[in-house]
């Protein structure tokens, strides 16, 4: 009966594995950007005097999300130019199409990016066609 009291564990605090593998913040948020590498940079950056536990990892978290979010248009790009490597290009056409990432990134201009091709309605040849020139016939009697 005394052995099992013994082996049980202590319920709550910081109790767990002694010695145990450490696990990074980017594990434990299950993000890819490093969550330890934005602390430091925003401690470094002096942007406060003091920098909470969540704002590296919300922050590290909307970067992924930025990314990825980028990088899915850009591979859609390259697979339309059959294309198997993402390159400026692409990124630039993945961008300037869709509406919400023009709208957040339209003073950014990215190099060698090129620019999308538009031609005005304006510059267009004119379509000249039999059954047009028939109505403006009658129109004028």
């Amino acid at each position: 009966m005394a052995d099992k009291a013994t082996e049980k564990k202590a319920k709550g605090g910081r109790g767990g594995k002694k010695g145990g593998k450490s696990v990074s913040r980017s594990t434990k948020a299950g993000l890819q950007f490093p969550v330890g590498r934005l602390a430091s940079q925003l401690k470094k950056g002096r942007y406060s005097e003091r920098v909470g536990a969540g704002v590296p990892v919300y922050l590290a978290a909307v970067l992924e999300y930025m990314c990825a979010e980028i990088l899915e248009l850009a591979g859609n790009a390259a697979r339309d130019n059959k294309k198997t490597r993402i390159i400026p290009r692409h990124i630039q056409l993945a961008i300037r199409n869709d509406e919400e990432l023009n709208k957040l990134l339209s003073g950014v201009a990215i190099a060698s990016g090129g620019v999308l091709p538009n031609i005005h309605a304006v510059l267009l040849p004119k379509k000249t066609g039999q059954a047009g020139s028939g109505e403006s016939a009658s129109a004028e009697v």
